[in-house]
Parts: structure tokens; sequence; C-alpha cells
């Protein structure tokens, strides 16, 4: 019963509801009981007085007999209501307009007494005993009785009879404290009934949101989420807010699957490729190793040499392959962190240079190294640097035709710019967007086909640097690769 939201603030509104109807009535009985009571002892203020001075009840330290009960018949008949009572000067009851069997108490505290004729009644309400209750007080109005110029006792009257003494009594006697309870319990139940509209119109929105959230939550994540357009401004409030931030946060979680998913292709996609450039390799070295066990007395010196440099070229081509592999492990690992120093980049460029000049040479390939700035240091992981440069003059090295040109150039402005060009075809326009990525197959000038794993290498290294790797390329004028290193200084 109490799971939903609404539920529990419904249930705690009207225990609220219910508190307050109690408080308002409580305070309203009491308040229309003490007003009333102000006001009768207010009109009745000098009824004591008027009854003393115009009626002789004690003479010579006796009662007037007489004289009490025609007071007592003619008060009867004008306000029932009102009770007499005859008290000493110490307060004790000497008779009583009440029925018999009636009267609880045989005296009555004067301390109010004396407070009521020494105040003139200004502090109104004052309160005296109730000669028909133990414990209970009422208004009244009181004056002396002299008897001669002596004191004889005092005059005690009670304005408010024993009628109207519970609240079921007042709401049974009067009309206007009636309606003023129901229009009070009218007026709870409208507001209660207001509240639980509002309250449903407000929570709606999150019962809204909790059933997109089970729904989301039940496809496993999946992409039919559907929330209405709550755009984030200073109107919006914190349900808004809560929808904006669940929305982004299954924005991520979307974004994540399909990176997870892309990622788990990819690791697919790099089983089936390395597995091929592994395979091809691996049979061409067991074929040619079997041979040479089988047919070793049958060999000549040429065709033994020729066989064991195919091995060795494959051998070369897996270990290349391996080194490839390990080096984006390194670069793509969480948290790995390069070691930054000042060098020369113009010296590592030249190295690295010699490093493929035999190759070069083979392919009668030109290297044009343009060193504009040769004193200025970069500051980098120099290792990593060097690996990329390496892939960079290679993949230029391999996509440049016969009497080629292979460019290196280096120039500073506020940062160190390197570059790397070939003279080749060119990336077709379809490519560009693949050419970074992993596991990436291509063929160079050679026939040879590559997994593609030395630009994604290379493009990690920069990025650890803060930096990006770009390409410029256009049909038949070569492509060029370049990138920025910070400087040293």
């Amino acid at each position: 019963m109490l799971s939903s939201l609404y539920s529990k603030i419904a249930m705690g509104l009207a225990a609220l509801f219910l508190l307050l109807g109690l408080i308002f009535i409580g305070v309203t009985v009491f308040s229309t009981d003490m007003y009333q009571q102000e006001v009768n002892q207010k009109l009745n203020r000098h009824l004591a007085d008027q009854i003393a001075r115009e009626w002789l009840l004690m003479d010579n330290g006796r009662i007037n007999t007489s004289a009490l009960k025609e007071v007592f018949h003619m008060l009867m008949v004008v306000n029932p209501g009102i009770e007499i009572y005859l008290l000493d000067r110490s307060g004790k009851i000497l008779t009583y307009s009440a029925p018999k069997g009636s009267v609880k108490r045989e005296t009555v505290s004067l301390t109010p007494v004396l407070e009521w004729l020494g105040s003139k009644g200004a502090s109104s309400p004052v309160l005296g005993d109730d000669p028909k209750h133990p414990s209970r007080q009422k208004v009244f109005s009181a004056a002396p009785i002299m008897d001669g110029e002596a004191l004889g006792g005092y005059i005690y009257v009670i304005l408010g009879g024993a009628q109207y003494d519970s609240v079921a009594d007042k709401l049974k006697g009067s009309y206007i404290f009636r309606l003023s309870t129901w229009m009070i319990l009218a007026s709870l139940l409208f507001t209660f009934t207001s509240g639980l509209v509002i309250f449903a119109l407000l929570t709606g929105r999150l019962k809204r949101l909790a059933r997109i959230m089970d729904a989301f939550r039940a496809d496993s994540f999946g992409e039919t989420l559907v929330l209405p357009k709550i755009s984030a401004g200073k109107t919006a409030d914190e349900i808004d807010r809560l929808t904006l931030t669940f929305r982004n946060m299954a924005d991520r979680i979307h974004q994540q699957m399909q990176t997870l998913n892309a990622s788990d292709q990819m690791r697919r996609e790099l089983v089936a490729n390395v597995s091929h450039d592994f395979k091809t390799p691996l049979a061409t070295l067991q074929g040619y190793i079997e041979t040479l066990l089988m047919d070793d007395n049958r060999q000549t010196p040429e065709q033994r040499r020729e066989y064991l440099e195919i091995a060795i070229k494959h051998c070369l081509r897996l270990n290349a392959l391996v080194n490839d592999l390990l080096a984006l492990a390194q670069v793509e690992s969480v948290g790995y962190q390069i070691r930054p120093e000042p060098f020369n980049p113009a010296e590592l460029a030249g190295d690295i240079l010699q490093k493929f000049r035999l190759r070069a040479d083979e392919r009668k390939v030109t290297f044009q190294p343009l060193f504009h700035d040769t004193s200025r240091f970069a500051l980098a992981d120099i290792a990593l640097v060097e690996r990329a440069l390496e892939n960079l003059i290679e993949n230029a090295l391999g996509h440049t035709p016969e009497k080629g040109t292979v460019t290196v150039e280096i120039f500073a402005e506020e940062d160190i710019e390197i570059s790397v060009a070939d003279s080749g075809p060119g990336i077709p326009e379809r490519e560009l967007g693949q050419i970074f990525d992993r596991f990436y197959r291509s063929c160079d000038r050679t026939g040879a086909t590559h997994v593609g794993l030395g630009l994604a290498i290379t493009r990690k290294i920069v990025e650890l640097h803060g930096k990006k790797l770009k390409v410029d390329t256009a049909s038949g004028k070569g492509t060029r690769f370049y990138f920025r290193l910070p400087a040293a200084d």
C-alpha cells in the first residue's frame, strides 16, 4: 500500500491534516469558551452588586430568607443558567439556589473573589471555584454583603450553569459553534483533496521517470529510451534536472556499450587479422624448414641459402608484427606515463633516416631532410617519438614509387613541428577516415599487405604528448603526415 511515493505523501498529508483539524477544533472550542465566559462576565459584571444593593440579604448576622427566596425566584425566571451562593466571611457556603444534592463543595476559595473585587473586573475573565464540581472553575460575579457597618459575607453568582460544561453540550446548544466546526472540517477536507491533486501532478513526472528507468533496466540498457524534451534552463526544477541527469547517464551508457561492442568487434578482427598474418609466415617457415630437412643431401648451396633467406625474411616479418602488437598494448595501457626529456629532433630524425638508407637505396628512393632550425630542442619522450618517426618514414617509404622522394621536415614556431611526406599516389578519400584505425589493412607499392598498426601506434604516441597527428593528401601528389611537440624552452 505504501510502496509508492504518492501513497506515502498521501498518508502523511492525511495524518497531518487530521492532527491539524483536531488542533483547530480544540483551539476553536477553547477560544470560543473563553470568549463566551469573558463576554458573560463583562455583561454581568455588576449583577452581584445590584443584588446586594436592592435586597437586604443579612440582618444582624442572620440570613434574610424571604429576600433570598425572592432573588432566587427572580433570577431563575430571568436566566436559569445563573446560580447564586451566599458565602460567609471565610468562604463557607451558607445557602444557594442550586438543586438539593448538586453542590459538591462546602467552601469556595476567596482568593479569586478578592481579586475580582479588587480589580473591578478589569482583568476578566476571572475564574472562581464551581461549587458543583470539586476541581472545575467558572466565571462569576461577586459582591460583599454588609450587615450594618460590618462585613457579613459575600454573594457569589456563577454565570454559567452546568448545561454547557462539555464540548458535546456546546455543539448541541450552539448553532454558530456547530457551523464553525463544520466549516473548519470542510476547509480541511477541501485543502486535503487539493493537496492530493497537486501532489499527484507533481509526482506524476516521477512515476513516468521511474517507469522509464524500469523499462531501461529491463531492456538491458538498450536504445528504447524515450524521455520528454527538457531544456536545462533556469525554470527547470529538481525533477527536470533529475530527468536530464538520467538522460545524460543513459546516453553515456549507450556510448559505452557501443564502445564495448566496437572494442569486442575490433578484438575479433584482431584475432582474425593477427591469426592470418601469423599463419602465412609460419606456414612458409615450416615448409622451407621441412624442405631443408628432407632434401638435405640433394640441395645445392645456392638453393639452401635461398630457402634460409626466405625463412629469415618471414622471421623478421613475425618479429615486426609482434613488436607492433607489444608497442600498441604499451601505449594504450591504462595509466601509461610518458617520460619527457629535452632532445634535438633534427639529430633524432637524421639518425632514423640512416637506419632506412639501405632500404631506400634498394628501392631508388631519395631522402630529403629539411631541418630549418637545428638549435631548438623538443620536450618529449624520445623513445616514443623515435618509434613514431620510424613508423611514418617506413610508411612513406612503402608508398613511394621508384626514384621518388621522402621528405622529412622540421621547423620551430611556438612548438616543434615534424612532418614526413612522400611522393606517392596519395590516399583515396574513402580511406581517410580509416587509416588511423587499428588493424586497418592496406597495401604498399610492393604489394605487401600491412595489418595497420603503425599509424595507430603513431597517433596514440602523439596523443600521449597532448597533440594530434594530422594528414594532408591529394591524388597523385603524395601524402604528408605531421604533428607537433612541445618545445623545451
